[in-house]
């Protein structure tokens, strides 16, 4: 069976410097073999996070819209590409809801340990986050860290790299930027080989 990758693109502009960054990634993965697909977060119909803490009961989301059925295809993959620009120093809105939507998983994973995931399956099982920012500073990515970190934690998803492109308003876009497209290009191929290998063991 081909690994199998998925891109979430967590940005309210389609086809923008940041989804841009992220197929790159699908196409390297692609042509390493793997099985590809992208979701558009801002196309689907969900909801962030009530803070009922219902789930914290029975380890089900009382909301039902199309951000469980999400995680459901979540944990099937391989490997998972998750992409945000950076708006207002973080992650976006579309993608903090999805991530705040995570929490039945949260509460299956440490209050009612009904899921758990093994130290192999989480080395088997790759997260990459994907991001842009116009500003030139180097710290202009780091408030999306934790969170990103939180997401992959809870979803049994080693967090294995970053692929992040600052300073797009100098670049005038990510097509002016001189190596982050086949940086992504070769990190998804990378991404597929080591996965590869590892299913091979």
């Amino acid at each position: 069976m081909p690994v199998r990758v998925l891109g979430i693109s967590g940005s309210p502009h389609r086809h923008g410097n940041t989804e841009t960054l992220l197929d790159a990634f699908l196409e390297g993965a692609e042509s390493a073999g793997g099985s590809v697909e992208k979701v558009i977060l801002k196309d689907l119909d969900y909801t962030p996070c009530r803070g009922c803490n219902a789930c914290h009961k029975n380890g089900e989301c009382i909301v039902k819209d199309e951000a469980p059925p999400l995680f459901d295809h979540i944990l099937l993959v391989d490997c998972i590409a998750v992409a945000s620009p950076i708006y207002s120093m973080g992650i976006t809105a579309e993608l903090k809801g999805l991530i705040d939507r995570a929490q039945y998983l949260w509460a299956r994973k440490f209050i009612l340990k009904t899921l758990y995931f093994t130290d192999d399956h989480v080395r088997r099982h790759k997260g990459v986050f994907i991001s842009t920012a116009g500003l030139s500073w180097d710290n202009v990515f780091d408030a999306a860290f934790p969170a990103i970190t939180a997401f992959f934690n809870t979803i049994g998803f080693e967090y294995y790299d970053n692929i992040i492109a600052n300073d797009m308003d100098r670049y005038k876009g990510i097509h002016g930027h001189p190596t982050a497209l086949l940086q992504a290009h070769s990190k998804g191929q990378e991404l597929v080989g080591v996965i590869t290998h590892m299913k091979s063991e």
